[in-house]
């Protein structure tokens, strides 16, 4: 049949398939899942691949199978799932749990069950950043309390936190802690009939709200980090508005300008290294609220829940991002504001330099002007003398040739009208020197 639409957008396969990129995992109960999960920067897929070939029976591994971020590769009666992400990779094994890992044992070991070489562990490209051994086994929840406490003697008698997840309808349990293999565990206890793909959900948010967590907490240090900086740029901030509330000299407010343009690029630069890191955690602290309230836990009287554990000590860590980046956008918006009044006042105190100069360059040639007058009287005088005298030569000049003419008497009778013509021609020319 011919197909009855436009041509596709170019994205539209890719979006629409985005949906089942990571695909949860279906686990068969009692099962151990080993987790890691390692920062990416610097490693490439070739390296990934590379390592992921080290596995039996997969020295094959192509470029384009790890194109789509999301691999399951099938280890025997196990699996291993790669998925890449922006920031880091997670490994996930997915293998039958042995027998001695499970109650009534206590603190059991079990690197030595794995189907994977714990050197192939050892060896994945990156840095760890979360490593979690979860445990998931059947058990009768009738009793939670009950349930609690075979939990708690699983875990070596240690403090724990637990919920009943699905409103009841699994347990799990945690200590938060770190063993000396750099592991941390977790048992989740359901009630036989749990289906695969349930087991499979749990186990998914269980993994992904502690690597979540450990990636938001990602931005503390950096916040931290950034306490000196600001309380500096902060105190050099307050130092040149109080010397602008005095009222510096134009020579002083400009070196002030030159301290603030300073001051706004260390923060600029601040804010530009962390911004990325920021907005991350706060990214990464949403989805592990998300992925706590998809646990619908129910507390165990007398027992912390795991959502509670966890927002009583992430939430002020994230708080303190948020401040810091907040108290990073003040400071640059503060800074802004001192500039524009410092800029402000440079301009007025420049404008008013301009004035005084304007001001003698009009008094200037006012005197030019009145020089010029001057000049240009006495010009008339001189050119009125010059003509004056060739008039008597000329008069002279034709009294001898017998031109009865008193010489004398017709250079004074000249005068006046010399005057006059001389004012005049200079009147004119000034009008069209001026037009």
């Amino acid at each position: 049949m011919t197909r009855p639409l436009p041509a596709d957008d170019l994205l539209r396969q890719e979006l629409h398939d985005e949906v089942h990129a990571r695909p949860t995992a279906r686990i068969h109960l009692p099962a151990l899942v080993v987790y890691v999960a390692v920062l990416n920067e610097g490693v490439s897929r070739d390296d990934e691949r590379r390592h992921l070939q080290r596995l039996p029976g997969h020295d094959g591994l192509t470029a384009a199978d790890l194109a789509g971020n999301f691999l399951r590769l099938r280890l025997g009666e196990s699996v291993l799932k790669w998925e890449r992400h922006s920031e880091f990779t997670r490994y996930t094994l997915v293998q039958p749990l042995p027998a001695q890992a499970r109650p009534p044992a206590t603190d059991p070991e079990l690197l030595s069950s794995l189907v994977l070489d714990v050197t192939w562990l050892a060896d994945i490209p990156g840095r760890t950043v979360a490593a979690i051994k979860l445990v998931m086994l059947h058990h009768d929840l009738a009793d939670p309390q009950a349930a609690l406490d075979a939990a708690r003697h699983w875990f070596g008698d240690r403090t724990v936190v637990a919920s009943l997840t699905g409103r009841g309808h699994s347990l799990a349990v945690t200590d938060f802690r770190l063993r000396d293999t750099g592991f941390e565990r977790m048992l989740l206890l359901a009630p036989e009939g749990t289906s695969e793909t349930r087991a499979g959900r749990v186990a998914a948010r269980l993994l992904e709200f502690e690597t979540y967590r450990l990636m938001a907490l990602r931005g503390l240090p950096v916040a931290k980090g950034l306490g000196a900086l600001l309380a500096q740029a902060e105190a050099d901030l307050a130092g040149i508005t109080a010397r602008m509330e005095t009222g510096a000299s134009d020579t002083d407010d400009q070196a002030l300008l030159d301290t603030l343009v300073d001051l706004a690029a260390r923060v600029e630069r601040a804010t530009a290294e962390t911004q990325y890191r920021f907005a991350a955690t706060q990214a990464y602290a949403g989805i592990v609220d998300q992925r706590i309230a998809e646990l619908r836990e129910v507390p165990i009287p007398g027992t912390q829940t795991i959502g509670e554990f966890m927002r009583r000590r992430l939430s002020p860590a994230i708080a303190t991002v948020v401040a810091t980046e907040r108290r990073l956008q003040s400071l640059a918006q503060r800074i802004e504001r001192a500039g524009s009044l410092l800029r402000t006042r440079v301009d007025i105190a420049t404008e008013t330099q301009n004035r005084e100069l304007l001001a003698k360059l009009t008094r200037g040639q006012e005197l030019q002007l009145k020089l010029q007058s001057t000049v240009e009287g006495l010009s008339i005088a001189a050119i009125s003398y010059y003509v004056v005298s060739l008039i008597l030569y000329a008069a002279k000049a034709a009294k001898a040739a017998g031109v009865p003419l008193h010489p004398e008497l017709a250079a004074g009778a000249s005068i006046p009208l010399v005057l006059w013509a001389v004012a005049a021609l200079t009147r004119r020319i000034h009008r069209k020197l001026v037009n």
